[in-house]
């Protein structure tokens, strides 16, 4: 499936986030562990948190699908799945789960040809230290999990290569045997998707101690079953804002958490430096486009938002410097390599380092024909890129946006831009 993107300018629209997939993930395998039913409000139900919530059920849960979902928690006593558990494109999934795999029986938990390049060796150590035993053949997925419960103890695990890790090991902890000490042994990036686990972890009745460097976490803990309301996602928010900085457009997107512990809510602080206008009021935020400067970001909290600072950089004048986001490349695809080839294509002048990358913008970019890798990120920062450039711009294989954002061309079509869906 092709997009074809046509520029636009001034459009003047409102559209509605949807839920946080990250939130969503967390809720969908707490709530299942959890003593009780819980019913999970508003959740996203896309490619990636629908492979979490069959893992789940793979391991015996009851889960009733509606506009709600309905989840009978199992008090973290679990059945061992019949056969593999595949987590399809999903690296939250594959991570999240093969913590819950360690309360139970042998699993062997696999992907697609994404997943299975994501790192997982340091997380299967860390599992090994708590009395569980789990093994890869070179580090990456598949993964077999021989659980029979977690004894507990001190666990040591680096924090620049997958915050997922650290939330796998906090979100089961409360059922290990004795007390779990977690120890984060590098600088711990993307920690405000640690904070949302925990934050989740307390609305479900869980206390965990830390500062970030260490995670003291009591046994005996349990979940309790609880209603719980999924806020909106700013990671798919902010292509919209990106619309409007980029287009010299007004785009008002709603159910927005203000004060939202999302990491990638930084995009309102980069929006506002490079010279956009953002108006937060309640739970709408409005961008209005306008000139941009390039300006410098750290990223390490917040990688996701590379594609859309990159694309934002390819029309600001001076220089855009993304920085500490080396940890992008173990995404759907290296999204640092990705991003510096396909976004070269409008004319820009893009340098790739290590763990960052710098952009001279343009006001000229031209449109082209650019590959997403199957990446939902690369393909959403691209077709709004293209929104922004003369001429028409392709963008190959959209179909990945269903992983986060199924409706996201709708919503594009919705607030005044030109695309055209080619069915291959």
């Amino acid at each position: 499936m092709k997009a074809i993107v046509e520029e636009v300018s001034g459009i003047v629209g409102t559209v509605t986030a949807p839920p946080s997939k990250s939130y969503t993930h967390r809720a969908f395998i707490i709530a299942s562990l959890a003593e009780g039913e819980s019913v999970i409000e508003n959740p996203l139900l896309a490619g990636d948190t629908l492979s979490t919530l069959n893992a789940m059920r793979a391991f015996g849960v009851k889960i009733e699908e509606n506009k709600d979902v309905l989840i009978h928690g199992c008090g973290g006593v679990l059945e061992t799945p019949k056969g593999e558990i595949d987590c399809g494109n999903s690296g939250t999934t594959i991570r999240l789960v093969s913590g819950v795999a360690a309360l139970d029986g042998m699993v062997t938990l696999t992907g697609d040809e994404s997943v299975k390049k994501r790192p997982m060796q340091p997380f299967l150590d860390a599992l090994e230290q708590l009395g569980v035993r789990a093994s890869s053949s070179n580090g990456t997925p598949p993964v077999v999990i021989e659980g029979s419960g977690i004894k507990g103890g001190e666990a040591s695990i680096r924090g620049d290569i997958s915050s997922q890790f650290i939330s796998s090991l906090l979100t089961v902890a409360p059922y290990a045997k004795n007390d779990v000490k977690i120890k984060i042994t590098t600088p711990l990036k993307s920690k405000p998707y640690v904070d949302v686990t925990l934050d989740i972890m307390e609305k479900f009745g869980v206390e965990v101690e830390g500062d970030y460097e260490t995670f003291d976490i009591k046994a005996g803990q349990r979940y309790r079953g609880t209603e719980y309301s999924i806020e909106g996602d700013y990671s798919s928010a902010s292509y919209f804002f990106a619309i409007a900085a980029l287009t010299g457009s007004e785009i008002t997107v709603q159910n927005l958490e203000g004060e939202s512990k999302q990491a990638d809510r930084l995009i309102l602080d980069i929006l506002k430096e490079m010279g956009a206008k953002v108006t937060v009021e309640g739970r709408e935020v409005t961008v209005e486009g306008n000139s941009l400067t390039g300006i410098e970001v750290d990223l390490g909290d917040a990688p996701d938002l590379l594609p859309t600072v990159a694309a934002l950089g390819c029309r600001a004048k001076g220089e855009t410097v993304i920085k500490n986001v080396g940890h992008a490349r173990y995404k759907e695809t290296d999204r640092l390599a990705a991003c510096t080839k396909e976004f070269r294509k409008f004319g820009v002048t893009i340098d790739e380092y290590k763990d960052g990358m710098s952009i001279t913008g343009t006001e000229k970019l031209t449109g082209s024909e650019v590959k997403s890798y199957g990446d939902h990120r690369m393909a959403m920062a691209l077709t709004v890129l293209g929104a922004s450039a003369k001429g028409k711009t392709v963008v190959d294989d959209v179909a990945c946006v269903s992983i986060s954002f199924p409706g996201f061309f709708r919503a594009l079509n919705q607030v005044g831009m030109k695309i055209e869906i080619e069915e291959l």
